[in-house]
């Protein structure tokens, strides 16, 4: 902690100075410091300071007053399909082959293209930035389209480059998807809001040859490598049919179990598995409300965490969750850990919230960068007003952050220091004109729904 500035020493000019009744840092762990403030300056964090010593010492050009409000990292959503926000509630209530094959797979065909995905994703980013996700993990086609919308939004984003064997207007088959991939990081200007992944979309709709050109990617470029992995039985199980081994088995045997790999969903696990993937120091991105709509099982949360390996949260696409409300899977999150080990103290607050912050910044390898409030890092911040009753009184706001706020309790945004969510209003989307742009995707988009829609 910085201490008062001697008597009679200037002060130091700074861009902002963000002073809150609370701060939550994330690390370290279960910290929550009173009438505290962030100092920033070029975009970054420079300072973290009890606020009457941070108004001696600092001279900021702005700050920002928040007296009823929980200050922490922004939200990192570590699984999402962004441009899928035009085919929410499309085709609900259906099991997950079903879904993909007879509804979400025609739809995409049919109306997915650099139009569609541009103006799907932009509202997925403004839906995201309003419920205080600073930083997410797209995986879709048309990923030029996504980092772009990302980059004029001002939202962070680790963007994938889909490999599998379904074509679309994207790709015609995997050697396609490769090039498209190559094509999209060679042609891309660099961002510092921008990264990218490798994105096999499934075990079942990528070929061996094709992990194999993945591991030798992944050797060269050290990117992170983004795949749907044991999301249901039915995967599970086809694996053993065709290959004789579960797929993290084969996974692991094509040499793609590694630091940089982020298996989503992970539902349907042994202890074989999991010792796989504690052994390659793999992370997992947990998807609570996709998994429970589409009834693809119950991640065991408990004996990865015991495991020591790296859970992450995701949301998973508004066409199987059916939003992108972080603040609210957290919380599911944590309340289904309890329930499914039968223990009340499993993933308590502090540790979900690690889950939604610093633990996807390090799946993303950027945990250096974000997750955290800490001297060095980018100043990606959101502010939560727990003065609203339903939030009132305030005995933990660690608690409450994990058990009770509305996602419309985020009142502001910043990413690298700019500002995107001003007292609950976007600053830079406009979501009327959104709306408008997304009608005639969406009247086509109708006749792909369930007979029941």
């Amino acid at each position: 902690m910085s201490l008062s500035r001697p008597k009679g020493t200037r002060m130091e000019t700074i861009d902002h100075l963000i002073s809150a009744h609370w701060v939550l840092p994330i690390a370290p762990t279960n910290t929550i410091l009173e009438n505290h403030s962030v100092a920033i300056h070029h975009d970054r964090i420079i300072d973290m300071l009890p606020t009457a010593d941070a108004e001696k010492r600092y001279q900021p050009q702005q700050k920002t007053t928040l007296k009823d409000h929980a200050l922490m990292p922004g939200l990192v959503n570590a699984h999402a399909h962004t441009p899928m926000n035009l085919f929410r509630g499309l085709a609900d209530d259906l099991n997950l082959m079903d879904w993909l094959q007879n509804h979400i797979w025609p739809a995409e065909q049919a109306l997915i293209n650099a139009e569609s995905v541009a103006i799907g994703c932009q509202l997925a980013i403004a839906e995201m930035l309003r419920g205080g996700t600073t930083c997410f993990n797209d995986h879709y086609f048309f990923p030029d389209t996504i980092a772009k919308s990302a980059i004029a939004a001002g939202i962070r984003s680790c963007v994938g480059l889909v490999i599998m064997s379904v074509p679309t207007d994207w790709a015609s088959d995997e050697d396609a998807y490769f090039a498209k991939a190559k094509q999209t990081l060679e042609n891309f200007a660099d961002n510092p809001l921008i990264t990218w992944s490798i994105a096999p979309h499934a075990p079942y709709t990528v070929s061996d040859a094709s992990f194999t050109k993945i591991r030798e990617l992944n050797a060269t470029l050290k990117l992170p490598v983004h795949i749907h992995l044991h999301e249901t039985a039915f995967e599970v199980d086809e694996s053993l049919k065709q290959f004789g081994k579960r797929p993290v088995q084969r996974l692991h045997d094509l040499g793609l179990l590694t630091p940089e790999l982020i298996a989503v969903h992970m539902t349907q696990l042994n202890d074989d598995d999991i010792n796989l993937i504690k052994n390659a120091g793999s992370h997992v991105a947990h998807c609570p409300e996709s998994n429970l709509k589409l009834a693809s099982g119950f991640a065991p949360i408990g004996k990865l965490i015991d495991a020591g390996i790296n859970v992450a949260i995701g949301t998973d696409g508004a066409a199987s969750n059916n939003n992108l409300d972080m603040f609210g899977e957290l919380q599911t999150a944590a309340l289904l850990a309890k329930a499914q080990s039968g223990n009340p103290t499993c993933l308590p607050a502090d540790e979900a919230l690690a889950m939604a912050t610093i633990n996807g910044a390090k799946s993303l390898g950027l945990d250096k960068e974000i997750g955290s409030i800490e001297k060095g890092k980018a100043a990606d911040l959101i502010a939560v007003d727990l003065s609203h009753f339903i939030t009132q009184p305030v005995y933990n706001p660690m608690s409450h952050l994990a058990y009770a706020v509305n996602s419309q309790q985020v009142s502001h945004v910043w990413v690298a220091g700019q500002c995107l969510l001003k007292e609950g209003e976007l600053t830079r989307l406009n979501t009327d004109a959104l709306l408008d742009a997304a009608k005639p995707w969406v009247e086509k988009a109708a006749k792909f729904g369930s007979e029941k829609a």
